[in-house]
């Protein structure tokens, strides 16, 4: 078991089994600060972040001017296609923590939510910061290298980049 000196802990999930791994990992490890009677101190708090993806999908698909006197890009818009897109990642979203919720159920910590929307790797360490973190625990997908190479890691990216120590927990491969 970890220091009980702990105050903010984030804990970013994506649906993964990784981070959900994780998630599990924090709740069974750690232990968070609790203040002495009468102190003044707070007591620790896991935060159980996730990011959403802007829905921006919408918006790539904009196909823009059309040449020679087509409509132009601010007549196209698709305000019902963007407000599905937006209901659809806010269902998963509540999917996420609603799962995340069931492991913490039983546990005797203290625990709330958090959801950002942007790129996920930029938007955990901007909480980290805002939250003066003093741990972020997050799951590693464990991507070979080409699949790496393209689509970046964010576990790699907040190892790098966060203002506070980062424990990535490796999920266990069973199968073997």
């Amino acid at each position: 078991m970890m220091s009980g000196k702990l105050g903010w802990v984030i804990i970013a999930v994506d649906g993964s089994q990784e981070s959900m791994a994780a998630l599990r990992w924090a709740l069974d490890n750690l232990k968070l600060r609790t203040p002495a009677p009468n102190s003044e101190e707070t007591p620790g708090t896991f935060v159980i972040l996730h990011v959403q993806s802007p829905p921006n999908i919408a918006t790539t698909l904009n196909p823009g001017s059309i040449p020679f006197g087509g409509p132009s890009a601010a007549e196209l818009e698709v305000p019902a296609f963007t407000q599905a897109i937006e209901a659809h990642q806010q269902r998963i979203t509540n999917a996420i923590l609603d799962h995340a919720l069931e492991i913490c159920a039983g546990k005797n910590v203290n625990y709330r939510t958090e959801v950002l929307i942007g790129e996920p790797k930029e938007k955990i360490c901007e909480a980290v910061e805002n939250l003066h973190a003093d741990l972020l625990v997050m799951g590693s997908r464990a991507f070979g290298p080409i699949k790496r190479m393209f689509l970046g890691s964010v576990s790699n990216y907040c190892l790098n980049h966060a203002q506070c120590p980062v424990f990535v927990a490796k999920h266990k491969d069973n199968s073997s």
